[in-house]
C-alpha cells in the first residue's frame, strides 16, 4: 500500500496477529527456509491489501461511468479484440490502460509460458479434479470470498454457469500462446478483470456491503489468494494425485500464472516466482480470510450437485451419478472429513476414486513424460480430455 495513504482499520474478518503465529512443522520449515507464520510487516501488508482493488481498471471503469457505460464498453471491446490502435481518436483513459497491459513486463519469459502450458496439457483429468474439488470447493470454506456472490444474487443460482465460464477461461489461458496480445486467454482475462471492477464498484456503493467486516469487495488480497489457487494449490494437488512435478515444471507453471494474474490486475508486489514463495504468500493471505458460515454449505452443495447436470452423449444418467461420486470422493481425499462436515457434504464418503487411481496415474505419467514422442502424446490426450471435460458443463 502507498505509504502516503492513511492505513484503514483491519476488517474484522481477519484473524488477530497473535493467532497467525502457529508452529511450523520441521519438514515445512526446512523446505521453506523460514517459519510459515507472517511477520508483523507481512501481515500488515495483507491487511492493507484488503482495502486495495485494481487501481488501473477501477480508474477505467470510473471513466466509463462518466463517458457512458454502454459507449465505453463498446470501445473497450473493440480495443480488446482488435487492439487500441484500431480505434479512431480513442479516449486517453482507454489508451492509457491498454498501453499498460500491451507492454509486457521485462520478466515475462515466452519459453517458460509455453513450457507451463504444455505441462498443464499433460496433466489431463488430474488438473480438472484439482481445480474443482480442491481449489474451488476448498475456497468455499473461506466465507469472505462468498460475499460478492451473496449480494449479486448468485449464491446458488448459476453454479454450472460459473464453473463453465471459469473452465473456459482456464482453457484459454493455458493454450500455447493463449496470453499473447489479442489471443483468447488475453482477451478473456481482461474481460474478467473488467467484470470484477464493475462488481467491485457496484458493491462498494451498496449500504448492505459491510466494509468494517469485509474491507473492499474483490480486493487485492482476495485476487492473490485466487491466483495462487491456480498455481500453488494446483501443483500440490497434482502431486497428491500421483502426477510428478519437476522443479522446472513447477517454475514454468508459477511463471504462467504470474503473468496471467498480472494481466488480471494483481499488483507486482504480490506476484511470486517460485512455489515456495507462493506457499508463503498463500498462507499469509488466508490469515485474512473468515471462517465458514452459512454461505459455505450453500455453495458447496450446489457445486457438489453440479455434475448431475453434465451432458454426455450416452448413458447420461449413469455417468452423471458416477461423476458426482467421483468428485465427492476426490474432495474427501483432499479436504478430509472435518472440512467435508464444514462444507455440509456427506461425511461418510470415502476417498475411493483418488486412492484407486494414484498408482496407475503415477505409472502412466512417469512412463510417458520423459520420451519426446510419448510426452507429446500425453499432452495431446490430456488436453483433449480437459476440453471435453469443460464441454460437459452446462452454462444454464
Amino acid at each position: 500500500m502507498d505509504a502516503s495513504v492513511t492505513p484503514r482499520p483491519a476488517p474484522t474478518r481477519a484473524r488477530p496477529f497473535e493467532k497467525t503465529q502457529g508452529r511450523t512443522p520441521l519438514w515445512l520449515r526446512l523446505w521453506l527456509g523460514r517459519d510459515l507464520a507472517p511477520s508483523r510487516e507481512e501481515f500488515q501488508a495483507a491487511l492493507d491489501g484488503l482495502w486495495v482493488g485494481d487501481p488501473a481498471m477501477d480508474e477505467l471503469v470510473a471513466w466509463m461511468e462518466e463517458y457512458g457505460r454502454g459507449r465505453g464498453h463498446k470501445l473497450f471491446q473493440q480495443a480488446l479484440k482488435q487492439g487500441v490502435d484500431s480505434l479512431t481518436d480513442a479516449p486517453e483513459p482507454l489508451v492509457r490502460f491498454f498501453r499498460r497491459v500491451e507492454n509486457r513486463p521485462d520478466w515475462v519469459d515466452p519459453e517458460l509460458l509455453e513450457l507451463g502450458a504444455r505441462f498443464i496439457h499433460g496433466t489431463g483429468e488430474g488438473a480438472t479434479f484439482v481445480l474443482r474439488d480442491l481449489a474451488l470447493m476448498g475456497g468455499y470454506l473461506l466465507s469472505g470470498f462468498n460475499q460478492s456472490l451473496v449480494l449479486t444474487g448468485a449464491l446458488t443460482e448459476g453454479t454450472g454457469r460459473r464453473v463453465a465460464r471459469t473452465g473456459h477461461w482456464w482453457i484459454d489461458c493455458t493454450e500455447v500462446g493463449g496470453l499473447e496480445p489479442l489471443a483468447a486467454g488475453y482477451r478473456a482475462t481482461l474481460q474478467v478483470r473488467l467484470v470484477h471492477a464493475l462488481v467491485r464498484r457496484d458493491l462498494d456503493r451498496r449500504e448492505d456491503w459491510d466494509h468494517e467486516r469485509w474491507g473492499l469487495p474483490l480486493s487485492q488480497v482476495d485476487m492473490v489468494a485466487t491466483y495462487l489457487g491456480f498455481s500453488v494449490v494446483m501443483l500440490n494437488g497434482l502431486r497428491l494425485l500421483g502426477i510428478p512435478v519437476t522443479p522446472t515444471e513447477s517454475r514454468a507453471v508459477m511463471h504462467l500464472w504470474r503473468y496471467a494474474c498480472w494481466l488480471m490486475g494483481v499488483q507486482e508486489q504480490w506476484l511470486v516466482d517460485t512455489e515456495k514463495e507462493g506457499a508463503l504468500r498463500l498462507h499469509h493471505t488466508l490469515m485474512t480470510q473468515s471462517q465458514p458460515d452459512w454461505t459455505t454449505p450453500e455453495l458447496a452443495r450446489a457445486l457438489a450437485r453440479e455434475p448431475l447436470a453434465h451432458r454426455f452423449p450416452r448413458l447420461q444418467s449413469v455417468r452423471r451419478r458416477l461423476r458426482y461420486h467421483m468428485h465427492l470422493s476426490t474432495s474427501r481425499y483432499f479436504l478430509g472429513k472435518e472440512k467435508m462436515r464444514q462444507l455440509g457434504l456427506p461425511e461418510h464418503i470415502l476417498p475411493w476414486f483418488p486412492l484407486m487411481t494414484i498408482a496407475p496415474r503415477f505409472t502412466y505419467y512417469s512412463s510417458h513424460r520423459f520420451l519426446p514422442g510419448l510426452r507429446e502424446r500425453l499432452q495431446q490426450r490430456g488436453r483433449a480430455f480437459q476440453k471435453a471435460a469443460v464441454g460437459t458443463l452446462r452454462e444454464s
